[in-house]
């Protein structure tokens, strides 16, 4: 699967192919502008930034900035980079990840945007634990957090370090050296506010610079769908017919890219791989910790609906340009060797459709904007498993809710060196591996973990303490055990012959395991804290529902 490496930031198993290129210097110049702006609106954020709310949720932002920065935080590189290229090689079927992505909005929406903003102040573990013992289920929400983060980190980095060798000609360890410098300097000075800056400031140039390539491709085809969908065909088929095909074949191989069944052959690994897409978006630690950010639930409402209306729009784009690139680019030896694969690695569909619309000034655009993509994703990610150890394991599980403020905005400052430090050894350490799986998991975890305790301990009166940590626990569980059995891992890392699990995602299996480990752990659960967990729901539903209180300080 070519895009899951490149849900984080980029495909890994292109290291192989990755060859030091010309130094970009239009790229560099502009990779440079926008570090010198941020680095400046970083400076403005740490003169603000002085109490431990400052640092998590900036201070407050409005709706439509938070939708916008939670749209830079979700399109990655994946997004720009790997749905195209997945496009341009299988046509329809690569919108799997595009809907998987943009459809887990309106859950968020539905189900538990409101819910979050008026019960929690900083972490997503505010809300799991609102009415139950803190310790159990904090420490379950800190391990899960830093569990779906470093998987996200380490393809960030690998991915940073691949593309800035790809596209700018520096060095694999000066790049990894670079994203983890800036990503430390944005958390540790500027915090929330300067992270949702940083996400913004993207966002606005990934959505132009889409925008503009869309335009591009359209008036080459006399902005014509039909146009554009019947050349892709007549290309593709041409395509087959030069590498030996009969023409009728040929023909049904060209028409193929407009059908499902290109890309994932296998219906229950499509299900279970929209399943992951769909609800691990609805419990990713870092996207939840954005709800925080605003002042009230009608604004985190407002947020989810700008980010949703973003979101759709780019990944309209996308499909175009996938298209787009297919009739572009396709047959320019400039862009494709002589066996038909893309120059640069298998995700380059979109840079060299950019450098063909628009020269070497467009292309260094492009590239300045999927590298910015990977640091704001980055910093979002090294916050909220800041937080987790700052918030949910020293303020509140080890001082137990009395945490000194400066004390706990130290201990955040100290965790986000030692991420970055980490992140930069774990980049290092993966550069020749292929981390693909990595994303996947990630997903799988966040949806087969965080989401069923959010949902449960939200929704259902009777989930308990022991049902939320436990249950929680073995959804994580059976996400890693599975991916671990797969073929994504069982085959393609440990060489064995045969996978003990045959489908590529653990999500159809592991989301019900947690949902239903919450409800027969917490149905049996007869101990004195239970009964407190269960009397607790109606005074936790009236906040959640109407928000009164949601200014107070929770007392657990």
């Amino acid at each position: 699967m070519t895009l899951l490496g490149w849900t984080s930031g980029a495909n890994a198993a292109i290291a192989g192919a990755v060859q030091r290129q010309p130094t970009n210097w239009t790229a560099i110049l502009m990779f440079g502008a926008f570090v010198g702006i941020t680095l400046w609106i970083t400076g403005a954020a740490a003169r603000r930034t002085r109490t431990v709310s400052d640092f998590y949720t900036g201070g407050g932002i409005t709706g439509f900035q938070n939708g916008l920065a939670m749209a830079g935080d979700y399109c990655s590189a994946a997004s720009f980079l790997g749905i195209t290229s997945q496009i341009f090689n299988d046509g329809y079927d690569g919108l799997i990840y595009a809907i998987g992505f943009l459809v887990g909005w309106p859950i968020v929406l539905f189900l538990i945007a409101e819910k979050l903003r008026n019960l929690g102040r900083f972490t997503f573990a505010d809300v799991a634990s609102y009415r139950f013992l803190q310790g159990p289920v904090r420490s379950f929400s800190a391990i899960s957090t830093l569990l779906v983060v470093s998987f996200y980190l380490i393809a960030q980095m690998v991915g940073a370090g691949q593309l800035v060798q790809l596209l700018f000609g520096l060095p694999y360890l000066y790049a990894i050296v670079v994203v983890g410098g800036l990503m430390m300097v944005y958390v540790l000075f500027g915090g929330m506010r300067a992270t949702s800056w940083v996400q913004i400031i993207k966002a606005v140039m990934l959505l132009c610079g889409a925008t503009f390539l869309v335009l591009g491709v359209m008036a080459h085809v006399g902005f014509s769908f039909e146009a554009l969908f019947a050349r892709a065909v007549a290309v593709k088929t041409k395509l087959a017919l030069d590498s030996g095909l009969a023409p009728g074949d040929a023909a049904a191989k060209g028409r193929a890219i407009m059908g499902p069944g290109g890309f994932i052959k296998d219906p229950i690994s499509a299900l279970s791989f929209g399943f992951a897409l769909m609800l691990g978006t609805a419990g990713l630690p870092h996207i939840l910790m954005r709800f925080f950010t605003v002042p009230d639930a009608r604004e985190a409402r407002k947020s989810i609906m700008w980010a949703t209306v973003w979101i759709g729009y780019f990944y309209a784009l996308t499909f175009v340009l996938g298209f787009g690139a297919i009739v572009m680019i396709s047959f320019n030896p400039d862009y494709v060797d002589a066996a038909g694969a893309l120059r640069g690695g298998n995700n380059m569909a979109v840079m060299h459709l950019a450098h063909a619309i628009g020269g070497n000034l467009f292309l260094g655009f492009i590239s300045a904007v999927a590298f910015a993509t990977i640091l704001a994703v980055v910093a979002g990610l090294t916050l909220s498993a800041a937080s987790a150890i700052s918030h949910d394991v020293y303020a509140s599980v080890i001082r137990k809710g009395d945490a000194d403020p400066g004390k706990e905005l130290r201990v955040s400052r100290i965790t986000t060196i030692l991420l970055g430090i980490a992140a930069i050894i774990l980049g290092i350490v993966f550069e020749k591996q292929n981390v693909a799986f990595m994303v996947s998991l990630a997903f799988a975890l966040a949806a087969s973990g965080n989401f069923p305790v959010l949902v449960m301990s939200l929704l259902w009166k009777g989930c308990t303490t022991k049902g939320a940590a436990w249950g929680g626990a073995i959804g994580l569980l059976a996400a890693f055990g599975l991916t671990l059995v797969s073929p994504v891992i069982w085959v393609a890392v440990f060489g064995f012959e045969r996978a003990i699990f045959p489908y590529s995602s653990p999500a159809l299996f592991s989301v019900p395991a947690g949902f239903l480990a919450i409800w027969l752990i917490s149905t049996l659960d007869r101990s004195p804290r239970a009964a407190i967990d269960r009397a607790g729901y109606p005074n936790q539903r009236l906040r959640s529902e109407t928000g009164i209180g949601v200014h107070e300080s929770v007392s657990h």
